[in-house]
């Protein structure tokens, strides 16, 4: 009669394991955005941070004198800034199914017996996720925001796909939504 021990495995292997774990995760946490960014932005002070689609006053504002005053162009105004934008890209099946078979066949070389068939489900499910975000990040369109603000006082921010050729200080003037020059 043979007795068959289950030995546990070393401590060292259980502190690997979970350390390869937490830095998937927080890897995966990164990826996905769930942790905050450091990088500032001193552009955007106290401004909205989306006014596409909000009218601008069509009608000239006089000033109140004596004296014969110029209207105020509702529709003129300065280029503030020009910023690109990153705009990421939709994930798909290939970045899902591509990250879930590198990450199985990754979590099968962890492990034994039990151990092993929940290191590759854990490792397919962290590598679809990683595998998504990865294709989104691959598929990345730039975009360009052009704050205008205008001769009334309010501002508004444009937006284009292809680099603008307005450098800030630029005059310009909004003809039914389109930036024109107004030098």
């Amino acid at each position: 009669m043979s007795m068959q021990i289950n030995k546990s495995p070393p401590p060292l292997m259980w502190i690997a394991g979970i350390a390869i774990i937490l830095f998937s995760v927080v890897g995966i946490a990164a990826f996905m955005g769930w942790i905050p960014s450091s990088i500032g932005n001193p552009d955007n002070k106290a401004a909205p941070s989306s006014t596409a689609g909000v009218k601008a006053h069509t009608t000239p504002t006089y000033v109140a004198s004596h004296k014969r005053t110029k209207a105020i162009c509702a529709e003129c105004g300065v280029i503030q800034s020009v910023r690109e934008i990153a705009q990421p890209g939709n994930g798909g099946a290939i970045g899902i199914v591509g990250g879930a078979v590198v990450g199985g066949l990754l979590g099968n070389q962890i492990g034994a017996g039990r151990g092993k068939d929940i290191a590759t489900v854990a490792g397919a499910v962290g590598g679809a996720v990683a595998g998504n975000e990865i294709q989104k990040r691959v598929d990345t369109a730039k975009r360009y925001e052009i704050a205008v603000h205008f001769d009334d006082g309010s501002r508004r921010v444009f937006t284009e796909a292809n680099p603008p050729a307005w450098r800030a200080g630029d005059r310009v003037k909004v003809v039914n939504g389109v930036i024109r020059s107004n030098s």
